[in-house]
């Protein structure tokens, strides 16, 4: 069963939605069992990295998540602010974020001569690289975004896919059974069902 984990931040009934329009049965879940019998994990997001981390330990799950993710290798999908949660930390606060990629996530702070906007709200292009599962290389690949932060990895084997703003921006992580999109694939039409299908299909 594909299991959104309910934490408290994000919108779980979207990618509910989402999954069984496309033909999966998923479910939202917020407690430990459920947790360790899922086949697939979804870890939404939105707002700000503090109080996300804060909420999801104060739901006492993470120990479950570690469980699953970490020893069993269920495949696991972090969604926007998700996907930062998967780092060690973020500027936009102090608390120390999962760590199980080896990132940190900063502000975007474009040069002003380039007059972007942040908050980075739109469409992008992703370019993906050839190891990455969520996506079908040599296709366009475009994605709904969000964001005032952006994840910087240390590794570059763990980069899926970026998109250029003042530059490139690390819009998708992989390591593997752990994935981890900057963009809403729920509010990404056709793209978005691609890949969510992609990752119930190839994160295993």
């Amino acid at each position: 069963m594909i299991t959104i984990v309910n934490y408290g931040v994000g919108n779980p009934g979207a990618l509910v939605n989402m999954f069984e329009f496309i033909g999966y049965d998923a479910r939202i879940a917020d407690e430990s069992s459920s947790i360790l019998g899922a086949s697939h994990l979804v870890l939404p997001g939105v707002g700000a990295f503090d109080a996300a981390m804060n909420c999801l330990r104060n739901s006492q799950l993470i120990p479950s998540l570690e469980q699953a993710v970490l020893e069993r290798k269920v495949p696991l999908l972090g969604v926007c602010l998700g996907m930062q949660l998967l780092g060690r930390r973020s500027e936009e606060g102090s608390t120390k974020g999962l760590g199980w990629i080896s990132a940190d996530t900063v502000r975007m702070q474009p040069d002003p001569s380039f007059n972007l906007k942040v908050p980075f709200m739109g469409w992008a292009e992703i370019e993906c690289s050839p190891t990455a599962r969520l996506f079908d290389a040599g296709s366009e690949q475009r994605f709904y975004f969000t964001h005032s932060y952006q994840m910087r990895c240390d590794h570059q084997s763990d980069v899926a896919g970026i998109y250029q703003f003042d530059g490139p921006i690390v819009s998708a992580v992989q390591q593997e059974n752990i994935f981890g999109v900057q963009f809403h694939p729920e509010k990404s039409h056709r793209f978005g069902m691609r890949l969510l299908s992609n990752f119930v299909e190839r994160s295993r």
